[in-house]
């Protein structure tokens, strides 16, 4: 009977191990689980407090040119800040700003450098893109490369203005984003993306010349989201 008694709790003993060391297995993968959880929670944290600080960047960039008469629009979700191209004195046909437009668009760039340079606004802030765009009246000059040419030499235009104006202080082209990359960039895009679809008439052509300032934030790593996934498929195994 004794024998019996003995083996009894020899095997609970046992089962009670086997149990202990299946909860530690088990608390190990929670942990872990949530490691990785929280590494996601991180990323997503960080990519809606850039969203945030780029719509108030904008909106504090559209106040202060409002307030010295410059009237600029926010668009495509708060992420591009839109120049009328009448703004920058651009001619028919033409990529230069006339000197009597050059103090506007020195105040742009004397606002959006500020305002991207407060705080610790930079590091939400991969590229920052100067945007030529024109409408859809064919353009023959600058060798043949038409519309896109044209865009592009204003977005140049205005870009050399800021990098050759500015005061140091102030200076757009050494700015630098989290990579230790330029942060600026120049493009255009000729007739390619217009705001209005339509354009049979003098004012929605108008509303296609522009110059577009587009902010693009930090956004997670594929990489790093993928290698997530993968540890939280295997934790779950």
């Amino acid at each position: 009977m004794s024998a019996l008694v003995m083996i009894f709790i020899l095997a609970v003993v046992v089962l009670v191990l086997q149990l202990s060391e299946k909860q530690h297995e088990l608390t190990v993968q929670q942990d872990k689980v949530q490691v990785q959880q929280d590494r996601f929670n991180d990323q997503v944290s960080t990519l809606r407090e850039a969203e945030v600080v780029r719509k108030d960047m904008l909106e504090e960039m559209q106040k202060t040119l409002k307030d010295r008469g410059i009237d600029v629009l926010i668009t495509e979700n708060n992420s591009v800040l839109s120049i009328p191209s009448e703004k920058l004195g651009f001619a028919a046909a033409s990529y230069d700003i006339d000197d009597e437009f050059k103090g506007v668009a020195m105040s742009i760039g004397s606002v959006i450098s500020g305002s991207i340079q407060t705080d610790d606004r930079m590091k939400f802030l991969d590229t920052v893109f100067v945007e030529g765009h024109t409408d859809n009246v064919r353009f023959k000059g600058l060798e043949g490369t038409g519309n896109w040419g044209l865009s592009t030499f204003r977005a140049i235009s205005l870009w050399s203005l800021w990098d050759e104006e500015l005061p140091p202080t102030l200076n757009l082209g050494k700015l630098q984003n989290q990579n230790s990359q330029l942060l600026f960039s120049v493009s255009g895009y000729g007739q390619s993306r217009p705001v209005a679809s339509q354009q049979d008439n003098d004012e929605k052509r108008a509303a296609n010349r522009r110059i577009d300032i587009r902010f693009t934030i930090v956004r997670p790593d594929a990489e790093d989201l993928l290698n997530i996934s993968k540890s939280l498929d295997k934790a779950g195994k």
